[in-house]
């Protein structure tokens, strides 16, 4: 009997099978329902991702208010990865986007004076166009000394917001302030590379396109983060790429806006316009054959309207209206192309040779000032290539083979591309690997 006592006595206690929930509420395992918050989420997110669809169905199409293609339908052979691409992809759909956008920066800027503070958790996209430098740290500023735009965790800007309604790729004062390499070493790998394409026989020069907060600083805010060694640092910088032996594009561009009484930016774009375009192409043909210019001619037909690219950058859509020209090199024939709308793999252009153009196989090896271009620089040059040099779907071999077959090379980068040290072009792989080729094939 004792046995059988002590036997019972060590059983576990077994518990009523009761949902948790109706257990007394002093039990350790009570837990109370949540059946109405979990319905209104359930619901809210039915919901989410059901109006996209719907809307789909009744004509409303959502629209890319940002500097980037709207986000695609997540596949199902992403894993767990299809769960977590399904907000962004269900947000992008949303076809009242834009107005929600607009309105939340009219409340801020009406109630507290500032714009709402989006993308604060830091930028990884790339720039306003193609063939810019992935902007890792920007920055911004209003028409008045405060600060809008988005923030990164550096505390710069990817837009300064400026006097008159002026917008100024924030880029252009973080890459002074933090560059990712220093300015003379990438002067010196710059040197380097001069030296071993000029070495294998090939023709080389270097241009620098300026920053539009160099060329037109009056419509600059009083304040804004960087500001102090953003200014500073710009006469050093160009003082050292003049003495690096680059085209210095910034008396012409000055002459163009003084010949068309206006800035040769606009206003709220961070390239240059067509009279810039086609003072870089002018430039680089006399670097290229002294003289080659004297019979150019130019003039205005007409004007075009396109996307800015740094309204995108605050949730915003705005236009540019830019004149077009056309570009006679023998004064007669028109040779000016279409514009091209992507470098990141070799665009071709090829025209009959005449005694006005540069008729050497030409490689311009760029960013999206030469897409930007484009239109003229193949009216300059008969038989050119462009290639963008930020760019994952070219890959080095690739570039370098470009290099090869070229007889002149025309490397542009943008100033701030130069400011930051970001030229994927100069690590030590990249000239290595070049100069092995060149020296493989010389051109005598």
């Amino acid at each position: 009997m004792n046995r059988y006592r002590g036997r019972v006595a060590h059983e576990p206690q077994q518990l009523p099978a009761v949902h948790e929930a109706w257990l007394p509420r002093e039990h350790s395992l009570h837990r109370p329902r949540h059946g109405g918050r979990q319905l209104t989420a359930l619901i809210s997110a039915i919901v989410f991702f059901t109006t996209p669809a719907l809307l789909w169905v009744f004509g409303a199409r959502p629209a890319e208010i940002e500097n980037r293609h709207l986000a695609s339908f997540p596949s199902i052979g992403d894993g767990w990865a299809f769960f977590t691409s399904l907000p962004g992809w269900a947000t992008d759909q949303l076809t009242f986007r834009g107005a929600a956008i607009d309105a939340a920066d009219w409340v801020s800027r009406t109630f507290f004076g500032e714009t709402p503070p989006r993308d604060q958790a830091g930028t990884t996209e790339t720039g306003p166009l193609p063939g810019s430098p992935p902007p890792t740290q920007t920055q911004g500023e209003t028409d008045q000394p405060t600060t809008s735009g988005p923030l990164d965790q550096a505390g710069y800007r990817q837009v300064i917001e400026g006097r008159n309604g002026w917008l100024y790729f924030g880029y252009d004062a973080e890459a002074k302030c933090s560059p990712v390499r220093m300015l003379s070493d990438t002067l010196e790998r710059m040197g380097r590379l001069r030296t071993m394409i000029e070495a294998s026989g090939r023709k080389f020069v270097w241009v620098v396109a300026p920053d539009k907060s160099t060329m037109v600083p009056e419509n600059l805010p009083s304040s804004y983060p960087g500001r102090e060694c953003h200014r500073a640092a710009e006469a050093p910088t160009w003082q050292q790429i003049d003495a690096a032996g680059a085209v210095d594009l910034r008396p012409a561009l000055t002459a163009e806006a003084r010949r068309v009484n206006r800035p040769v930016y606009p206003s709220n774009d961070t390239h240059w316009t067509d009279e810039g375009s086609l003072a870089m192409t002018r430039a680089v043909a006399e670097a290229v054959q002294p003289g080659i210019t004297a019979t150019w001619q130019s003039k205005q037909i007409g004007t075009y309207t396109v996307a800015a690219d740094l309204p995108p950058l605050l949730g915003k859509k705005a236009d540019k209206t830019n004149v077009l020209y056309d570009l006679r090199p023998d004064g007669i024939v028109d040779r000016a192309g279409q514009t091209i709308t992507d470098i990141e793999t070799p665009s071709y252009r090829f025209a009959s040779p005449m005694s006005s153009t540069v008729n050497q196989k030409t490689l311009f090896y760029g960013d999206s000032f030469t897409k930007a271009s484009s239109r003229y620089l193949a009216a300059g040059f008969a038989n050119l290539t462009m290639l963008a040099y930020f760019t994952p779907k070219t890959s080095r071999d690739q570039a370098i083979g470009m290099f090869v077959n070229s007889d002149v090379i025309v490397l542009e980068t943008v100033e701030r591309n130069v400011s930051s040290g970001q030229l994927p072009f100069l690590t030590d792989e990249f000239l290595t690997a070049l100069q092995a080729q060149l020296q493989q094939h010389p051109i005598r």
